[in-house]
């Protein structure tokens, strides 16, 4: 953390293994929010880092998504990696509608009705490592691929473009300034390629998600035109290569380095979800911030004097880590009662795929600890290489044998 005043600049390019990112670590233990700069971007930013404090700056109307668009915002990127359209960048109630509808896609009774297709890719991945024998990578084998293809296989891409779009959105969430021409282009691809995909949806609708969403509506409300469904296809790729891709190795290291995790997976598996959540609330799975919000007016929260115009970043990470809601918040605890964690967000933008991701984790984790009862690392805890180009937290390589 460095800054010729006040304001600290923080890179949060910390990535050892999953240990906490001691910069924001110190940010946290403040107690108050906080100014900082960012790689990235023009200005400051406030950070907001305690549960209270994030669940108030992401559901009060105040502080605006939509204020961002158009602006140079404070980011840890070179490209922003959301499309102005995004409902990412929505304030209600417009982000309200979109939500509405593109969410009735992924209610529990949906996910369920995909479920059958995520356990047989899970087992198909399953199988062809089994077959290669060990050692082998987990990460290629499994936790890269299988979010990636459930999200193509349930959005109804061609299999022979899943190459192609998956090397577009990876560019998108490379760090570094030289990616910034390679990042634009790959959203521009991206954005056209499922704008063609939507119209023909449109024509041939199928039984796929953008389908889904095409037709869903509710009395009173328009359904999604061709445009916001484009751009929540592309939301949708992203986070098949983004949150759960990075879980599922995360999840499986924390299991293969800590005995009494895997086996109490092994011996209770009911708990299998509530164990999953404690495990997403303790993982750091992300570096630094994502998308900020701008003040819409003079707010006091804290203690600190926000002013209009102000940039305001929330960390999910250290919200997870609040002592006062999660006691001994540096640790995992698998009978900790349960408390609903921030790692798909919060307020009107949590994930709305979050059913869906959980389902991906359930069969991913489920499905390895039955099938592989003597899984175990193949090199030590140590020699596992992490991700440094990307904002994400996640081994590289994740060899196990059997």
């Amino acid at each position: 953390m460095t800054g010729n005043d006040e304001t600290p600049t923080c890179p949060f390019d910390y990535s050892e293994a999953l240990d906490f990112d001691p910069e924001l670590a110190k940010l946290m233990d403040r107690a108050a929010p906080v100014r900082i700069r960012l790689p990235y971007g023009d200005g400051d930013a406030w950070l907001i880092t305690g549960f209270d404090g994030v669940k108030q700056v992401t559901t009060d109307q105040r502080f605006s998504r939509a204020g961002i668009v158009g602006r140079d915002y404070p980011r840890m990127t070179p490209e922003p990696i959301i499309s102005p359209e995004s409902i990412n960048v929505m304030d209600p109630p417009q982000s309200s509608r979109v939500r509405h509808l593109a969410s009735q896609a992924f209610t529990p009774q949906q996910v369920e009705k995909m479920r059958p297709r995520i356990v047989r890719l899970a087992d198909l991945l399953l199988d062809d490592m089994e077959r290669q024998g060990p050692p082998a990578d987990l990460a290629k084998h499994l936790s890269d691929p299988l979010p990636q293809h459930t999200v193509l296989d349930l959005l109804g891409i061609e299999r022979a473009e899943w190459p192609r779009i998956q090397k577009s959105v990876h560019q998108l969430l490379v760090v570094g300034e030289g990616n910034k021409e390679a990042a634009a282009n790959a959203k521009a691809e991206l954005t056209s390629y499922f704008a063609e995909l939507v119209r023909q949806r449109r024509v041939t609708p199928d039984t796929d998600i953008i389908s889904l969403m095409a037709a869903a509506r509710e009395e009173g409300e328009e359904q999604l035109d061709d445009r916001e469904l484009a751009v929540m296809t592309l939301v949708l790729a992203l986070s098949g290569q983004d949150t759960a891709t990075c879980q599922i190795s995360d999840i499986t290291y924390l299991l293969l380095t800590r005995p009494e995790l895997m086996e109490h997976i092994r011996s209770r598996p009911e708990k299998l979800t509530d164990t999953l959540n404690e495990l997403l609330r303790y993982i750091p799975f992300r570096k630094g911030v994502g998308i900020p919000r701008v003040a819409l007016e003079d707010v006091e929260l804290d203690g600190a004097q926000i002013r209009a115009g102000d940039y305001v970043h929330v960390s999910y990470l250290t919200a997870n880590r609040e002592a006062e809601r999660y006691p001994k918040p540096h640790e995992i605890d698998v009978e900790r009662p349960n408390a609903p964690h921030m790692t798909f967000g919060w307020g009107g933008h949590r994930c709305i795929a979050m059913p869906l991701a959980m389902a991906e984790l359930e069969v991913a984790i489920g499905r390895l600890v039955e099938r592989f009862p003597r899984l175990r690392l193949a090199v030590s805890p140590e020699e596992v290489q992490w991700d440094k180009a990307t904002i994400r937290r996640f081994p590289l390589e994740l060899p196990v044998t059997w």
